[in-house]
């Protein structure tokens, strides 16, 4: 039969099939948690969100008159944007659609239909917020055992930002465009200026737009941009030049006291100490007009490949692989981001980790002899293992007169020490593929370091919501 009823295919009556017509009424109200099974995905969210903090997002309203339309409940926002995230739908207009056309977020928003301009304001009026779930939302894995801190391993991985990497400028080339830019600009306004007089004497005075001509705002606007880009090349220049001058006083200091307790003259040169204001930016530095706050960096997944991005850093606890510490920096290299996400981890979690696995990026005995990391049980990499060369194993402790680095070598190449370090991979990188692969999220939506930060916060948040969810274990308060 079709919808109406009638038999279309007179052939095939004596068949029974179910009925099938658009126009059936119901003769009870439909229930919407009739709508998905019961161990669904969405109906975890709902119960998660009712254990949240959700106070910041409601502060917000306090201030308003009352006037102008109702707005959307914040729970029921903050429903559809972590159910979002986890399935790897972050676009508002999908999300908009996905509240006509998917039983879940129709599910989640109660049935009602928030355009994308409004979920977007909502993520984007309280990213913060969101990102601050990320602390409560750890708290319910640690109440439900899935974090026990024994190892916790940390890495990061190149996320593109919101820009493209052909908006950049090195600033050699910049160095090239401002002069001629600068001229180009001066005779638009001499010829501007020539062109008003003219009128002015065929015409008389008049009330003129205030408007730049179009080419003048635009050479005038890309000029502004580069001598802006300069300046923060310049001042990031001198700010490394500025570390690098504390760094070898230090290690000046170092052999004048080594001199003074050995009484013998140190071996090699004294490091070079730099002048800070006469610190330039390399030729081939770069600034992105797009996204100032992002950098070139190496693509890991594509060898010999750039791309403009952000290094996205987690510190993963070894038993259910929760994340539980999440940062984003601008910085290529990972060396100073040990201590840094160490740190977190204790802030996000109450305390401090028993061991913590890295790999060589993170490696300097800066990082190991830090007071901050004192008492846990380190396992990094010194540097890279060529591939298919073998690591001789050793036995007991290093020799007392062992370097930092010579200790932590030979603590890698006994039974323990390689088979902590040797689980490094295991925990932390299935957890960076399954946010980049499964649930998609190569790109960050937001632009600038603080931003994209918070993001990725929301990004970890709502996969510790997927490791909660997959445990079997229901939310509860901490």
């Amino acid at each position: 039969m079709d919808v109406d009823g009638e038999v279309l295919y007179p052939g095939f009556v004596g068949k029974s099939f179910r009925a099938d017509n658009l126009d059936q009424e119901l003769l009870l109200p439909p229930s919407l948690h009739d709508w998905l099974p019961e161990k669904h995905l969405a109906r975890f969210i709902v119960d998660v969100v009712k254990e949240l903090d959700l106070r910041a997002f409601y502060k917000s309203y306090e201030e308003g008159d009352g006037r102008g339309r109702a707005a959307y409940e914040p729970a029921m926002m903050v429903r559809l944007l972590l159910y979002g995230y986890c399935t790897g739908l972050v676009s508002s207009r999908k999300m908009e659609r996905a509240t006509y056309g998917d039983v879940a977020f129709r599910y989640l928003s109660g049935d009602s239909h928030p355009d994308h301009d409004t979920i977007s304001s909502f993520r984007k009026r309280h990213l913060e917020a969101l990102a601050g779930l990320f602390v409560h939302a750890l708290r319910l894995c640690q109440k439900a055992g899935l974090v026990k801190l024994g190892h916790v391993a940390i890495d990061g991985t190149k996320i593109k930002a919101n820009a493209s990497k052909h908006k950049a400028m090195s600033y050699d080339r910049m160095n090239e465009a401002e002069p001629r830019l600068r001229r180009e600009v001066e005779e638009l306004l001499r010829r501007a200026a020539a062109a008003d007089e003219a009128e002015d004497a065929q015409y008389g005075k008049g009330n003129a737009g205030d408007d730049l001509p179009e080419d003048l705002a635009r050479r005038d606007s890309r000029l502004k941009k580069i001598q802006a880009a300069k300046a923060e090349l310049e001042r990031e220049a001198r700010e490394k030049a500025e570390q690098q001058r504390l760094e070898a006083e230090a290690r000046i200091a170092q052999r004048r006291e080594q001199e003074e307790r050995t009484g013998k003259k140190a071996g090699g040169r004294d490091p070079q100490v730099p002048d800070p204001e006469k610190a330039k930016p390399e030729a081939k530095a770069q600034r992105n007009f797009t996204d100032p706050d992002s950098r070139i960096m190496v693509d890991g997944a594509n060898k010999g490949a750039f791309i403009q991005a952000y290094n996205a850093q987690a510190a993963v606890d070894g038993t259910a692989q929760v994340i539980v510490a999440a940062e984003l920096t601008q910085q290529a290299n990972d060396t100073r981001q040990l201590v840094p996400m160490i740190t977190k981890v204790e802030a996000n979690t109450g305390r401090k980790p028993e061991a913590v696995s890295a790999d060589a990026g993170y490696w300097s005995e800066a990082n190991v002899n830090d007071e901050r990391v004192r008492g846990i049980n380190l396992h990094i990499a010194t540097g890279r293992q060529k591939h298919g060369g073998k690591v001789e194993p050793t036995m007991g402790p290093p020799p007392d007169d062992a370097a930092a680095k010579e200790a932590m070598q030979h603590k890698l190449r006994t039974a323990e020490g390689s088979r902590v370090y040797a689980m490094r991979k295991a925990i932390v990188e299935p957890v960076f593929g399954q946010i980049k692969e499964r649930r998609g999220f190569r790109r960050f939506s937001f632009r600038g370091l603080d931003q994209a930060g918070l993001e990725w916060k929301l990004v970890c948040l709502t996969g510790n919501l997927l490791k909660l969810f997959r445990s079997g274990l229901a939310p509860q308060a901490s």
